[in-house]
């Protein structure tokens, strides 16, 4: 498991830690999101029918960003506990932003006082050698947002950045 950091402007909440792992399938990829804290203190979106939605991010959900090597394209997944979820491809930085093609994505979420996780298995095409971004967006029952990530640029949190995707996937399953 990958440990994520909070973004240094966030102030620290009822999180204590967020670890991520990722592993590219023959299909896509499959990839799992642990958070430890008090559960009760965050807003966890309620489970419903598994549908693409945007917007997601505005509440308490992980992404996975994507980019194959040495190309300025990436694709951008979002992974609600609601089992919503949403996929778009970028030409390049915030460029060009469309839904992305997805086969299907699977996704469980299980939780308790103490920790959430969320696993999801996602059916699309993902090429290989890949830089990639394991991320997470916490919204406190407060209303505020926390920002997790393998690494953060300098300045605002910005998950598009090329310095969060420090995660690099080999060509070879």
């Amino acid at each position: 498991m990958h440990q994520l950091v909070l973004h240094p402007d966030c102030t620290a909440g009822p999180i204590r830690s967020i670890s991520a792992q990722i592993h590219p399938t023959e299909r896509g990829c499959e990839a799992v999101f642990r958070v430890e804290g008090d559960m009760d203190a965050i807003v966890i979106p309620q489970k419903t029918a598994p549908e693409r939605m945007d917007n997601l991010w505005k509440t308490t959900c992980f992404e996975i960003f994507w980019q194959p090597e040495g190309d300025s394209y990436y694709r951008e997944f979002n992974l609600s506990p609601s089992l919503r979820w949403a996929c778009y491809d970028f030409d390049d930085f915030r460029l060009n932003s469309h839904d992305a093609p997805v086969e299907q994505i699977e996704q469980t979420c299980t939780h308790d006082a103490h920790s959430l996780e969320l696993t999801a298995s996602v059916d699309s095409a993902l090429p290989l050698p890949a830089s990639v971004a394991l991320n997470a967006i916490i919204e406190t029952k407060e209303g505020d947002l926390q920002f997790w990530a393998l690494a953060f640029a300098d300045g605002k949190p910005e998950f598009h950045s090329e310095v969060c995707r420090a995660l690099n996937l080999a060509g070879r399953l």
